[in-house]
């Protein structure tokens, strides 16, 4: 049996395999068609979606591994279905938190369009995480993600895009997809044949790799035996004097300015909880003279479809009034996703810090409704870590550990390939230094300090 590929623009690939529990709740089904059914991703959103199948074929199946169109039903030989990738048609960079203007305005100078672009990643949304689904059984390998890759080159051909950008995807798939692919000596020696009249094969471009940093909390109490902590302040007892001293006195400052604050989870979130979180989420787009990516009819749908795996920390002022709210994904310590299937292994369970907004400014509430609310629940719930959003060294001073994100990007135009290899290149070196120096500045005392992995 070989492997090959069907390009589908709809989701009917859905019914024709088991699919294995998705890694976050980000890649479950139901998130994905919230995000659909409310508008989030689609033509007129700018996230044009087409799904890349790989599906094992007979050897002697008369058949090509390509697509001469975008097709809106499965190939004819797709007789077992092996992995999903999703892949966006964009013309813009909105939602993707890696960012590649520069390459855009390069391209500009030399006239050359840089639009559009293809993206495969959970829109609006930086966790890393698996961005192929894979069906049961099956397990991610080069040969998998090789013809995955042919369908991304597929895709980019019909529509003349310009580059494919695979964001905050695993280490693992990292290092599969570069260590698989051509180098830039090689893009140089097949231009360098071509140029000299040398018949040769189309020159296959390098996939670059990027490397950037968030910062997650760790539920590791190294003072004892790298247990679960047993609650916050023995989180606390982990960090040095000076830092525990202020983390409580910014949790004194929100009680003094007359705010208390409750979490609620799934079904005991009421709609007018939901229309409060939802006017807070608007605020804090309104600020910045920006309009929200996600309508409240998406979050309705999470609600209804994903009502076990959310929590809500909601700040009130003295009068008992929502004055700032903080929504949260989790997965579920008791080993089942999102789909209702059982989990192979829920050691990795984590709590997702996504959306917060407030409807005015309040010294200190942003870190304790967005950060402690979460860590006294990761806690309790067992959870294995926390991962409070994207960027912000202000995390790290609380305890959250600078940790290593990935992303892909393959440049179809050779004449772009050295350059933006050679940023690639040396921007991972920074980001290396930069996550070295962040670790050094962690608040933890000495007896829970944790190894620092340059790759992690």
């Amino acid at each position: 049996m070989s492997l090959e590929y069907a390009l589908i623009n709809d989701t009917s690939w859905q019914s024709q395999a088991e699919w294995q529990t998705p890694d976050t709740p980000f890649m479950s089904f139901k998130f994905w068609q919230a995000l659909a059914d409310t508008g989030a991703i689609g033509e007129q959103a700018g996230w044009l979606p087409i799904f890349i199948l790989v599906h094992r074929v007979a050897d002697y199946a008369d058949s090509e591994n390509s697509a001469d169109s975008l097709i809106d039903s499965t190939a004819e030989n797709a007789l077992q279905p092996v992995a999903v990738m999703p892949v966006f048609i964009k013309g813009h960079h909105r939602g993707e938190f890696v960012f590649d203007h520069a390459w855009a305005e390069a391209y500009a100078r030399y006239g050359v369009d840089y639009y559009p672009r293809l993206v495969t990643s959970v829109p609006y949304t930086p966790i890393t995480g698996q961005r192929l689904w894979l069906a049961k059984g099956e397990t991610l390998n080069k040969d998998i993600l090789k013809t995955a890759i042919a369908g991304v080159d597929d895709i980019a051909q019909q529509v003349g895009a310009s580059s494919w950008h695979g964001l905050f995807v695993t280490p693992e798939l990292a290092s599969a997809a570069t260590s698989s692919m051509p180098t830039e000596v090689d893009v140089a020696l097949a231009i360098a044949a071509q140029e000299r009249g040398i018949e040769s094969a189309p020159i296959e471009m390098p996939i670059f790799e990027r490397q950037g940093c968030q910062f997650l909390w760790q539920n590791k109490d190294l003072l004892n035996d790298s247990q679960p902590f047993a609650d916050f302040d023995a989180f606390l007892m982990t960090l040095k004097a000076k830092k525990r001293k202020t983390i409580r006195a910014e949790r004194r400052k929100v009680v003094e300015q007359g705010i208390s604050c409750q979490r609620k989870c799934g079904s005991d979130i009421t709609d007018a909880d939901w229309k409060a979180f939802y006017h807070c989420y608007v605020m804090t787009y309104a600020v910045r003279g920006q309009q929200p990516y996600l309508t409240i009819d998406f979050f309705m749908a999470l609600a209804e479809s994903l009502s076990a795996h959310i929590m809500l920390a909601q700040a009130l002022d003295a009068s008992g009034e929502i004055i700032a709210s903080s929504l949260f994904l989790y997965d579920t310590p008791d080993s089942h996703n999102v789909d209702g299937d059982k989990a192979d292994d829920d050691d990795n369970a984590t709590l997702y810090g996504r959306y917060w907004g407030a409807l005015g400014e309040y010294d200190s509430l942003h870190f304790e409704l967005c950060y402690y609310q979460g860590l006294e629940f990761a806690i309790e719930q067992g959870l294995k870590s926390f991962d409070p959003g994207t960027q912000g060294e202000h995390k790290l001073v609380r305890g959250f550990i600078p940790t290593t994100t990935h992303s892909l990007h393959r440049i179809y135009d050779p004449r772009f390939v050295p350059a933006i290899g050679d940023f690639c290149a040396r921007d991972r070196e920074h980001m290396a230094q930069y996550r070295q120096q962040a670790f050094e500045a962690l608040p933890f005392n000495a007896d829970n300090m944790p190894n620092f992995d340059v790759n992690h």
